[in-house]
Parts: C-alpha cells; sequence; structure tokens
C-alpha cells in the first residue's frame, strides 16, 4: 500500500495572514520533506476564490515547479476541476509536466464541488456533470489517437492531419489517471472509462467499501485501450490523519484544528457533500464521532490498524491530508513521526 500527502493550500490566517502569501512557501516546504522521508507521492488541488479552503488556481505551473525541485516522488494534480478548463489543455499540460518530472506525474481529474469557483469563472454549475462527460473521452482521445475532432455541445474542436497533440508524455500510453467521485453514478463512469478511482476525507470506512464495491462492479465494462490506465483499478482514499506518541497526545495536539477544519470544509460545497458523505450534522464532527468513523489519529499502532481496514476493503493508497492550523514545526514532526513508525508498516500492507 503506497501513501502520499495531499496539499490544497488551505492558508492559516494567524501565521498566513492575508493575502496569505506565505503558504506557498510553507508547502513547497512541507513537499521537499515529504520526498526526503519516503513518502510516495504529493498530490496538488485545485481551488479558486476564497481563503476558506485552497489558493492554488493552477496546479499545472506548481507542478512544474515541483518537479525542478524534487528527483523521486511522484506528483499530482487531484483533482484538476474538468468543467473549467478546455480538455485539450489538460491533454498538453498533463504530458509537459510529465517531461519535465521525467514521467512522475499522475492526473486526477472530478467535475468539482464548490458552486462559487464556477461562479466566477462564469460556467454553468448545475451543468458540470454534463460537461465533465463531454470533455472526458476527448480527453482520453487526446493520449490514445494524438488528434481530437468533435463537434459536440460544449466544446467543438477541429484539428486536420497536419497537426497533432504535442508534446507526448514520457509515460505509455499516458499517465496514471483517476477519478475524483462519490456518486455511483461518477463512480460507474470511472470504472466504465478505465480511471482510477479517489475517494474524499469526509465518508466512512462503510461507506468507502460500498462505494469501492461499486466502482469494481462495473470495471468490466471498460473497453480497450482505456483498460491500459496505469492506475486502473487502483482505490486512493483521502484521511485526515495526525500521529502522536499516544492516542491522547494525537487528541490533545490536533482536537481543535481537526474540529475547525472538518466543520468549515461543508460550508460552500452547494450541498454536494450531503450527497456524497453521510455526515448531516455537527454531531458528526465531534471528536469521538470523527475518531471512529472518518479519521485517522492516534498513535503509530492506532493508525496502522486503522490504515490496515481500509486496506482490508480494496484501498489500494492512502493520502494523507490535515488542516494549516497545528503550525509547521507540529506538522513536520508529525509527517517525521509516520514515516519512521508507519510508512514501513504500511509499505508491506497488501490491498484486498
Amino acid at each position: 500500500m503506497k501513501v502520499g500527502l495531499l496539499f490544497t493550500s488551505h492558508p492559516d490566517p494567524v501565521s498566513e495572514p492575508y493575502p496569505h502569501q506565505a503558504i506557498h512557501a510553507r508547502v513547497t516546504r512541507e513537499v521537499m520533506e515529504a520526498e526526503a522521508l519516503g513518502y510516495d507521492s504529493v498530490w496538488i488541488a485545485e481551488h479558486h476564490f476564497s481563503n476558506k479552503y485552497g489558493i492554488l488556481p493552477d496546479p499545472f505551473a506548481y507542478l512544474c515547479y515541483l518537479a525542478a525541485k524534487t528527483t523521486r516522488i511522484k506528483l499530482g494534480a487531484a483533482v484538476m476541476v474538468v468543467p473549467l478548463h478546455h480538455p485539450l489543455r489538460i491533454v498538453e499540460n498533463a504530458a509537459f509536466v510529465d517531461i519535465l518530472s521525467n514521467g512522475r506525474f499522475q492526473l486526477g481529474l472530478g467535475s468539482g464541488y464548490r458552486p462559487y469557483e464556477f461562479e466566477g469563472l462564469g460556467i454553468d454549475y448545475h451543468q458540470r456533470r454534463e460537461i465533465q462527460e463531454e470533455a472526458i473521452p476527448l480527453i482520453l482521445k487526446g493520449f490514445h489517437d494524438k488528434r481530437v475532432n468533435a463537434d459536440g455541445r460544449y466544446f467543438k474542436v477541429k484539428m486536420d492531419e497536419a497537426y497533432e497533440i504535442l508534446p507526448q508524455p514520457i509515460q505509455r500510453p499516458h499517465p496514471p489517471f483517476y477519478m475524483g467521485a462519490g456518486t455511483d453514478r461518477s463512480m460507474a463512469y470511472a470504472a466504465r472509462n478505465g480511471f482510477g478511482l479517489m475517494q474524499s476525507s469526509l465518508p466512512s470506512l462503510e461507506t468507502i467499501a460500498q462505494h469501492i464495491a461499486h466502482y469494481r462492479q462495473h470495471m468490466r465494462d471498460a473497453p480497450a485501450p482505456l483498460n491500459q490506465n496505469p492506475a486502473f483499478g487502483e482505490v486512493d482514499v483521502v484521511r485526515m490523519v495526525y500521529v502522536a506518541a499516544t492516542d491522547a497526545k494525537a487528541r490533545e495536539e490536533s482536537e481543535a484544528g481537526i474540529v475547525r477544519h472538518m466543520k468549515s470544509f461543508m460550508t460552500g460545497t452547494g450541498g454536494y457533500l450531503g450527497d456524497v458523505s453521510e455526515k448531516q450534522d455537527e454531531s458528526a464532527f465531534a471528536y469521538e464521532h470523527l475518531s471512529k468513523t472518518t479519521i485517522l489519529h492516534g498513535s503509530p499502532d492506532t493508525v496502522i490498524r486503522r490504515i490496515e481496514e481500509f486496506a482490508r476493503i480494496g484501498a489500494t493508497s492512502l493520502m494523507i491530508h490535515y488542516p494549516p492550523y497545528y503550525g509547521m514545526e507540529r506538522t513536520l514532526g508529525m509527517l517525521r513521526l509516520f514515516a519512521k513508525e508507519v510508512l514501513p508498516h504500511v509499505a508491506k500492507i497488501r490491498a484486498h
């Protein structure tokens, strides 16, 4: 089982005051620490227009910067919000980052869930799934066929025989593709189109198990060459993680920050997360409840056992996430302890 880190570039208003420019140096330091400690990957999320969750408008630009600063760790975009982009620009930029990173790029795609991001860019939020379902075949065709022509509702593309999509990636047939999905419709769509599956930080272990079963039920419907995606069948689960010497110490150091973060995460999502998570009211965000159902907080032994539970339901990789409120030194200490005490055990776990 693999372990990566997810970064949303969420600012801490105390240590990174408005306009929050200091956040990017902090995230870069954590990325460099992740590479030095032996984590498998880092993932960069796309978000616009709000300092309440994340400030990173272009993962491709940042990943090009990280490609020059790192040598080993895999670099992922998770997720590029497909309806906010022209699909062929996603193809071009993904291939370019793959070249600059010498074949270390991974791509996560999703339809988005924050209405204000769509409103700010003049794109209809309520048509996002339809836009994505028209864009995805163009992205896949762009990688497999290198030439695209389309006359759709949202995208019209004309490319005659004198032209093709360049650059072309190092990884073949393309970098690993994942799709962030939480509804039956989106998970089945991901499976039928050969994507790996990404799961968010909110659903419980039981809900994730149902999602994985639904996804795998539809994998048989993926035709060639879509089923040649290097990530096909992989399931990457995001979890809020904090490890300390004891369960009590982990709670002492993380409770205020994690409860604050999980409650605020639900705001600005247009009701979407209510559709894909069983969490409906504030009682679901009490630390005692979260520690039993959702977050992976505690001693190394506690966290290892919880990760083993996710492996048993079919998760193949864990994407560590955490809020910015712990402070950089405490966060780096947590990542070092995880790498020393947890990572060697997780590397031996086989997903079911």
